[in-house]
């Protein structure tokens, strides 16, 4: 079974989030949602004031994590990054970016949507690569200004926002399980 990271703290876009984590438990694709900076009940608040219950710790699961997180990346498939306003104190705070290079260095999949994509840029993963993200992203990734809902280009997964989260999650279910399971999922939920 395929297993997926995805990392979010308060000020997750709700839908960026939910979305996806949806359509990969419908894919029954392994999914561990790590809080960063969080309290001990584990609970997110989203940019909308939803909470999400998140699965562990970020600091918990990382433990002492060795310089590049190269152990905790070789964990998993894959690496999701839900956009929001969270983006940003995520890039800030540079864990992200340093997951995120341990993934790209592992070859791994890496999905981001909205700002999240910053911190890809940050890692210098989207260098020459086509890329999708939030209209708030367009200054520092150009590249971005002419994107599709969703571009995926060798191992990177972006998209636009929280309109195109249900097209982002299809391309990451279709990333790990195949083009008949996300076509069977889409066909399932109307899409």
């Amino acid at each position: 079974m395929k297993n997926v990271l995805a990392l979010i703290t308060h000020g997750v876009e709700e839908i960026e989030a939910v979305t996806p984590f949806d359509l990969l438990n419908r894919a029954e694709i392994g999914l561990t949602i790590a809080a960063l900076g969080v309290s001990e009940n584990l609970l997110v608040r989203g940019r909308s004031g939803l909470e999400i219950k998140a699965h562990v710790n970020f600091e918990t699961l990382a433990g002492t994590p060795d310089d590049d997180y190269a152990t905790l990346a070789g964990k998993f498939d894959a690496l999701l990054l839900p956009g929001g306003p969270s983006s940003f104190d995520l890039l800030k705070d540079g864990r992200a970016a340093r997951l995120a290079a341990a993934f790209n260095r592992q070859g791994k999949l890496i999905a981001a949507i909205c700002a999240a994509p910053l911190i890809l840029n940050a890692a210098g993963i989207l260098d020459g690569k086509r890329v999708s993200a939030h209209s708030c992203a367009w200054e520092t990734v150009p590249a971005a200004k002419n994107c599709a809902r969703v571009e995926l280009d060798g191992n990177v997964i972006t998209s636009r926002g929280p309109a195109t989260a249900f097209d982002f999650g299809l391309a990451l279910v279709e990333a790990l399980a195949g083009k008949s399971a996300a076509s069977r999922i889409a066909a399932e939920t109307m899409a």
